[in-house]
């Protein structure tokens, strides 16, 4: 009989917040990583191409393997450079890295 008279314990409903905690906490995960990784890098990516597509005969750059030329033609994919006299390299136009005389000037 004591047993009926007892009331039986209810347990607290999950608010919002602990319903959903998980879900807001990887959302604003990923719009961290965005703004601090994918965004930047995107940006990067988009200028480099730009250069790239920019270049034009005479400018000197430097490559990937840190070769340091002078552009004397310009083909769609590559690029005919010239590293010494009379010493010249076809490389994809995507291994251009940098545009030596700004960082010459840097000095």
């Amino acid at each position: 009989m004591m047993q009926l008279l007892q009331a039986v314990p209810v347990e607290p409903q999950p608010g919002f917040m602990q319903q959903y905690s998980g879900f807001i906490l990887i959302a604003i995960m990923f719009l961290v990583m965005w703004l601090f990784m994918w965004r930047p890098e995107a940006k990067r990516r988009k200028q480099m191409q730009e250069f790239r597509n920019s270049l034009k005969k005479g400018d000197r750059i430097i490559t990937a393997g840190g070769i340091y030329g002078t552009v004397k033609e310009i083909k769609e994919t590559t690029l005919l450079i010239e590293v010494d006299s009379n010493v010249t390299l076809r490389i994809d136009k995507n291994m251009v890295v940098a545009d030596s005389s700004a960082l010459q000037q840097q000095r």
